[in-house]
């Protein structure tokens, strides 16, 4: 996270959606895995941008690239502004073994994406 990044939370529930940075005279919306999800818009779209946006896309799986180059199927557990943590994704498996991994902040799609369906 930037220093100049002003956090964005959802007003009825005040929880975390991105940030806002500055660009020129407007703002580009970033989401909590630190990825642009606009060009550069007025604030009001920004903040519009990730209140429609919300949390949800970090329940979908995604793709952790791993360090020989192979994609690996994760669910993202944790995100902070430093780091993210995912998960292999064990389909519910209680008897499966956690394995976690961590990314850093923020995310690139070279290294974390949604799933390819």
């Amino acid at each position: 996270m930037e220093e100049d990044w002003i956090e964005h939370r959802r007003p009825d529930d005040g929880e975390r959606v991105g940030w806002m940075k500055p660009v020129d005279s407007g703002f580009v919306a970033i989401d909590v895995l630190g990825r642009p999800r606009t060009g550069v818009v007025d604030w009001l779209l920004a903040e519009e941008t990730l209140d429609e946006l919300g949390l949800a896309y970090l329940a979908d799986p995604h793709e952790l690239r791993l360090d020989d180059g192979s994609w690996l199927r994760v669910r993202i557990a944790e995100v902070s502004p430093s780091a993210v943590r995912v998960k292999k994704d064990d389909w519910g498996d209680m008897n499966a073994t956690q394995i976690f991994y961590t990314v850093s902040f923020p995310v690139t799609e070279d290294r974390l994406r949604p799933l390819l369906r």
